[in-house]
């Protein structure tokens, strides 16, 4: 039996049954018409039913509200008091007002948010869109950011590393502003409006065990989840203010959990984290094995995730942490040891298969796997790990992701003899790509993994 195939009867053993574990009512507006590509289906288990225990609900609303991604810690809890209103500016592309109005009625209807898309409101959040190389001439590699107390590009330029624009010195949030490149791909805009809005909404850290929340640096989830909405929920909550510190907000997070989330479960004493429960070294050695910079040499990229592999096994984590560092290092193996990235990629995919919300990172999993697959002249296995990503990815509303797996499907099906099949995948794939990565765009061949 060849690795691959060893691979995948591994990965089946511990993948989840059909179907997913949280379901809702479906309805039309779960379907989101993209620009030329029709009807992307929207099935989205995250958005649905039940959350993580209220004892873990706090301990991650704690860690995500009084800390920033590197580690620094937030003196209080800052949030809009009152109504907000959002607004475009700057070279709105078509189809960013219809992502805005599907992610304004779901941030009232399932966070409980008082916003609106209107100009007239005391707080803001001011949605700029900008060419994006004007934006990275700037701030280099960012896909789009959140700043507080600016009101658009030239504002920002204006006020860029004062105490206006600092986190930690804020005492309300008033305004904010998300700016955005103007020409990336639709899907990219909409993950940039879910997450960049839901940052000047809510909590300001990203944290790597999170499954299936835009609130982790991983990207595999670009839509806000369930778990999401809870955390902007509880943010807002009446029993809380602007200004309050860790403990008085702790001391309050019992009374508002049991409310918000009734059944799951009680919170005891919920306690104010004196430093975050991801050493900022795993956060680093993570940045730096998935940066995209040329002058950023393979083996010091494959050396950071050989670290954040062994810290994770150090700590013992069985969370999206250790999946993620089992997915770096099996990206940066690909090229140069295929049979030991196989081995990684279903490492993260077993840790991926056993966390709720994990289904749309074990779609990323299978990717890699097909992918790799195709270059080792299984186009069986391929088909057969493609087929199985489709659902989650769907349900990830990805489709970028689907699109790369359907171009794999195409080819798989090429190999195999069924060149009707293969034609569909790839008509399939061109609908998708035009709204995951753009029009003209988009995989033209098998996805190599790194």
């Amino acid at each position: 039996m060849g690795v691959l195939a060893a691979a995948m009867l591994a990965l089946a053993a511990c993948a989840p049954g059909p179907g997913p574990a949280i379901t809702r009512a479906e309805s039309p507006a779960d379907e989101i018409p993209a620009p030329g590509m029709g009807l992307v289906p929207q099935a989205d288990a995250a958005r649905g039913g039940t959350l993580a225990s209220n004892r873990q609900l706090a301990a991650d609303f704690m860690e995500l509200t009084f800390f920033l991604e590197t580690g620094r810690p937030l003196p209080r809890l800052t949030r809009f008091e009152g109504p907000v209103g959002v607004v475009l500016t700057g070279a709105v592309p078509p189809g960013a007002p219809a992502e805005l109005s599907r992610l304004i009625a779901r941030l009232r209807a399932e966070a409980g948010l008082d916003i609106a898309v209107t100009a007239s409101a005391t707080n803001r959040i001011t949605v700029d869109f900008l060419p994006k190389a004007r934006m990275q001439a700037l701030v280099p590699n960012a896909a789009c950011f959140v700043v507080p107390g600016v009101t658009g590009w030239a504002d920002y330029t204006r006020h860029r590393g004062s105490p206006r624009t600092d986190w930690t010195a804020l005492q309300v949030r008033r305004s904010a502003s998300v700016f955005i490149p103007a020409d990336a791909p639709p899907q990219e805009i909409r993950d940039c409006l879910h997450e960049e809005i839901g940052q000047a909404l809510g909590p300001l850290n990203d944290l790597f065990h999170l499954p299936g929340s835009v609130f982790n640096d991983d990207n595999f989830t670009g839509v806000l989840s369930a778990f999401d909405m809870a955390i902007l929920r509880i943010t807002h909550a009446p029993e809380l203010a602007s200004g309050m510190g860790a403990d008085a907000v702790a001391a309050r997070l019992p009374a508002i959990l049991a409310r918000i989330n009734p059944r799951g479960g009680t919170v005891g004493t919920v306690r104010a984290a004196a430093r975050p429960g991801t050493p900022p070294e795993f956060s680093q050695a993570i940045a730096q094995a998935m940066g995209n910079s040329p002058r950023a040499a393979t083996g010091a990229r494959l050396a950071a995730a050989r670290r954040a592999v062994a810290m994770a096994q150090a700590q013992g984590w069985a969370d999206g942490r250790a999946g993620f560092a089992h997915f770096a290092h099996g990206r940066l193996l690909a090229e140069s040891d295929p049979a030991a990235a196989v081995a990684a990629f279903v490492t993260a995919g077993r840790i991926y298969a056993a966390l709720p919300g994990g289904q749309a990172a074990l779609a990323h999993v299978d990717l890699q796997l097909a992918a790799l697959a195709l270059r080792a002249g299984d186009a069986g296995a391929a088909l057969r790990l493609a087929d199985r990503a489709l659902p989650g990815a769907a349900a990830a509303r990805n489709a970028a992701l689907m699109a790369s797996l359907h171009l794999i499907r195409a080819t798989a099906h090429d190999r195999l003899g069924a060149p009707e099949a293969a034609r569909q995948a790839r008509l399939d794939s061109a609908s998708l790509a035009r709204y995951g990565f753009g029009a003209g765009t988009g995989p033209r061949g098998p996805v190599r993994p790194g």
